[in-house]
């Protein structure tokens, strides 16, 4: 049988092989990137644990209409990605109610830009906290489960900025840095164990995240917002397209599969071209 990505019309469920009835956690996944991986994963037939802040409502709401639309158990974390021991009990819970952590896709992620003589130390720790430190502490809760089945796939969402720099993003870029040099690591701890460690490196993509950048870098360059994104996000990628959410998601699903079991330690590009230049 041949694999194939989830690519179904939305709430029709695509069993990939190998994947029906496994389990995830996706970090930061009540909206943007994390959602979309989320969504995808569980199309393909996955269990999923979302995590993530948000309206406890609309988080509700997320939680029901995936766990409806795809007949998989959907369930919510509301862990504080900064704090440590949060980041090792959702991981633990997670595995009491499924049964076993497959997939781990650490997502989630914070910004602040500006300049590096003005750049609060409160939001450089806060950054690389959640953006490269919580990645850490959720491996390391979940690496001894995926080893003692034989099997387990993570995927941290780095970035373009994690193998480029830009200015005024200093927690950021290094943090995103920081979280290539630690999939590598781990993909080589892992290799002979039936683990994969991949990361995804996205350009821009149309996230509440980049929507709250716009504003931030238009004031820290001085000029608009407009140009911001004609001239400054979009300029960068050569296509002049956001990424989508769901490209990411159809990716995360892909290196998740047996077609992808030979892909580990990698840095995969999705930014239209950016670091090709």
């Amino acid at each position: 049988m041949h694999e194939r990505l989830a690519t179904a019309p939305a709430g029709e469920t695509v069993s990939t092989p190998g994947l029906a009835g496994k389990s995830a956690i996706v970090t930061g996944s009540t909206s943007g990137i994390g959602l979309g991986i989320a969504e995808a994963l569980a199309r393909a037939g996955v269990n999923v644990r979302l995590n993530g802040f948000g309206n406890d409502v609309e988080v509700e709401a997320t939680r029901v209409r995936l766990e409806t639309a795809f007949a998989v158990d959907v369930a919510y974390s509301g862990a504080d990605m900064s704090v440590p021991d949060e980041v090792a009990g959702m991981v633990e819970d997670a595995h009491r109610h499924f049964g076993a952590v497959d997939v781990l896709v650490n997502n989630a992620g914070i910004q602040h830009v500006e300049a590096i003589e003005t750049f609060p130390v409160a939001k450089w720790d806060a950054v690389i906290a959640i953006d490269l430190s919580a990645a850490f502490h959720a491996m390391r809760a979940a690496v001894a489960g995926m080893k003692a089945r034989g099997w387990g796939r993570i995927i941290n969402v780095a970035s373009a900025h994690g193998l480029v720099a830009s200015p005024f993003k200093s927690a950021y870029v290094a943090a995103k840095h920081g979280m290539l040099g630690l999939t590598k690591t781990v993909a080589l701890e892992t290799a002979e164990h039936g683990i994969t460690v991949n990361a995804i490196c996205p350009g821009y993509v149309l996230t509440p995240l980049v929507e709250k950048q716009i504003p931030e870098t238009a004031r820290a360059r001085g000029i608009s917002e407009e140009e911001v994104i004609r001239d400054v996000l979009l300029h960068a990628q050569p296509t002049r397209k956001f990424v989508t959410t769901e490209q990411i998601g159809a990716l995360a699903v892909f290196l998740c599969s047996d077609a992808a079991a030979s892909i580990t330690g990698a840095a995969l590009p999705v930014e239209g071209g950016w670091t090709a230049q």
